[in-house]
């Protein structure tokens, strides 16, 4: 069993797809299955479910991933600590975020107190945030809600309401609290681009036995414009609400919230200056966003 092998063997159990790893490995496609044939060989048993045309992990290979993934941790830790003890700088930072506005504010005010720092920041989704932890190709992730797996540590940020935004001259302006069902006839606006916060809007809406209806979906900048129409209304985390200074009424749902968490993988060995920024994070947040 060679480390290349589980290389190998690590991408197409993340991707479940022999032609795609192949080409993100720059190998070809009957290379890569002979080699994982023969750690299947080595292994005593299958770790693929071939379904169609395609593979699924199955337990086996999820026990394997398992190790796989700690094998890569301690070598990635081994790496650093030789760095450190020769004296090398390993000054950057990287972290990848679901949606932008998680580090607004945040960096600016690092940079303001670290003008040396090194940081390389990337979007992603939450689940592909996950995967790079689990990997150990980034240091620190932003998602909500919060990632949730046994190899991953997470702690939340903020614990922000789900209000509803209305034109001035909507039915409920002049209301402070509403019953979600009351806008069960509504057209909605929806964010674009933010799909782990849409879906928890979406299942808010079903719990109360409805589905809304949207009709436009657009970015931050877009929003308030299209509020203008007074045609439509918009669920939104109550700090954009703020920060645009957006017309809104509360939810009386209790479920009605949106809850961001950092999360680090708990075996990876985070570098001084990741550290360092990581509990930047977590006292800027505590400082700026109240729960």
């Amino acid at each position: 069993m060679e480390l290349l092998q589980l290389k190998y063997f690590q991408t197409v159990a993340y991707m479940e797809h022999m032609s795609k790893a192949a080409k993100k490995l720059n190998i070809s496609q009957p290379s890569l299955s002979l080699m994982i044939k023969r750690l299947e060989d080595e292994m005593g048993t299958p770790l693929f479910d071939r379904v169609g045309r395609n593979i699924q992990l199955n337990e086996s290979g999820k026990i394997l991933l398992k190790h796989v993934n700690t094998i890569f941790s301690e070598i990635e830790n081994a790496k650093l600590k030789i760095q450190y003890r020769e004296k090398e700088t390993h000054k950057k930072i990287t972290i990848s975020i679901s949606n932008p506005r998680f580090l607004s504010g945040v960096l600016i005010e690092y940079f303001n107190k670290n003008p040396d720092a090194s940081i390389q920041q990337s979007i992603g989704s939450k689940e592909s945030i996950r995967v790079q932890l689990n990997k150990g190709e980034i240091d620190l992730g932003i998602a909500g809600p919060p990632i949730e797996d046994e190899s991953i540590e997470s702690c939340v940020l903020m614990e922000e309401d789900i209000v509803l935004v209305v034109p001035k001259n909507h039915r409920l302006a002049n209301r402070t609290i509403i019953d979600l069902k009351e806008v069960a006839s509504e057209s909605f606006i929806s964010l674009a681009g933010y799909d782990e916060y849409n879906k928890k809007v979406n299942n808010l809406c079903r719990s109360v036995g409805f589905t809304p209806k949207v009709i436009f979906e657009v970015d931050y900048g877009l929003l308030n414009e299209m509020l203008q129409l007074n045609i439509c209304v918009a669920l939104i985390p109550i700090a954009l609400c703020e920060k645009h200074q957006l017309n809104y009424v509360k939810i009386s749902d209790p479920e009605s919230k949106f809850i961001v968490g950092l999360s680090w993988l708990k075996d990876r060995h985070l570098s001084p200056f990741a550290d360092e920024f990581r509990k930047f994070i977590i006292t800027y947040y505590n400082h700026h966003h109240n729960y």
